[in-house]
């Protein structure tokens, strides 16, 4: 039996907040980063004090997040690689919890007669949240699409891909040499990923991604140590989230003898708030409260070596089950 050819590439992101109504609340309530936050949240008891503190971290940032134009800005290059291989199908972004979602991104595919997808789960470490949940809101929009609905596929994890790797350690290199000299080279490196409870991590292979991933880059640019560190937990919840928390981390390296520490959060894709609040502003406040000079390393987000590892993972794909004409 042959397998069905791959016919388009969907790649599903977590979403932000971008100037206009998300068209999920009647009546809008004219403020779009605290209807995205209300959106990942929900309606349980006393949501709207956790909706508010979120939502006022959007604010220092203009009230938005450049997360959508960042990922879809990965797809354009993803869809140019792919080009430049000699495959031509549509590569599309839906979203979780923002326009353009995934519904909709399904529908207009299926529209373009898009039959079987390749999926790609922009989120290097795997756990229900960050994996799992995504694949729901495909199979749910797959669904609401009945006959016309596309199978979809997806790619396999690529935590220690060289070319992840190899954009993370850049970033890194880059961040010391801002240091300069010899305190690059000498400061604390501290990995980060977004905390998650507790319970969930010990059901996934998340933590142990993780560590895969730092250990790889560490090794790769022949550092001897690094540190591990979870950011952005939520309080006040009936379980408890993965600790250490970067702040406490980088509260230890001072006590440790440290000049200076490299923040950097691999366990994100580009920047967004849990990256430009979370650490930008609040990881750095605790550095200089503690007398640290402070850096964080850039997320892969658009780098030639990460593009690269994507596209070449898909055009494996498409090699095996080619597309017949759709394009777009």
């Amino acid at each position: 039996m042959i397998d069905p050819a791959i016919d388009g590439v969907l790649l599903i992101g977590f979403g932000g907040p971008t100037p206009g109504c998300c068209r999920r609340y009647e009546p809008c309530p004219g403020r779009e980063a605290a209807c995205f936050v209300r959106a990942v949240v929900g309606e349980r008891p006393g949501a709207q004090a956790r909706i508010d503190e979120v939502a006022a971290h959007y604010d220092v940032f203009g009230g938005y997040s450049p997360f959508n134009a960042l990922t879809l800005q990965q797809a354009e290059s993803v869809s140019a690689a792919l080009r430049a291989q000699g495959h031509t199908v549509p590569v599309r972004v839906g979203m979780r919890f923002w326009p353009p979602y995934v519904d909709t991104v399904l529908a207009d595919m299926a529209e373009l007669g898009c039959r079987r997808l390749l999926g790609g789960i922009l989120s290097p470490f795997q756990c229900a949240a960050s994996w799992e949940h995504y694949q729901q809101s495909v199979a749910d929009g797959v669904a609401a699409l009945g006959e016309r609905g596309p199978q979809v596929t997806y790619l396999s994890p690529w935590h220690t891909q060289a070319g992840f790797v190899e954009a993370i350690a850049d970033g890194i290199e880059q961040a010391a040499a801002s240091l300069g000299g010899a305190r690059g080279s000498e400061a604390a490196l501290i990995y980060t990923a977004h905390a998650i409870p507790a319970p969930m991590a010990d059901r996934a292979p998340y933590t142990r991604q993780f560590r895969e991933t730092a250990d790889a880059v560490t090794k790769r640019m022949g550092r001897r140590e690094h540190r591990i560190a979870y950011q952005s937990q939520v309080t006040g919840t009936p379980v408890p989230w993965l600790q250490p928390d970067v702040n406490d981390v980088i509260q230890q390296v001072q006590q440790d003898g440290f000049r200076d520490v490299i923040v950097a959060p691999i366990g994100f894709l580009c920047d967004h708030m849990e990256v430009l609040y979370d650490l930008d502003v609040q990881a750095k406040e605790t550095a200089e409260a503690c007398g640290l000079g402070f850096v964080r390393s850039a997320t892969v987000s658009n780098h030639p070596a990460f593009v690269a590892m994507l596209s070449d993972r898909v055009g494996a794909q498409l090699a095996l089950h080619p597309p017949n004409t759709v394009t777009g």
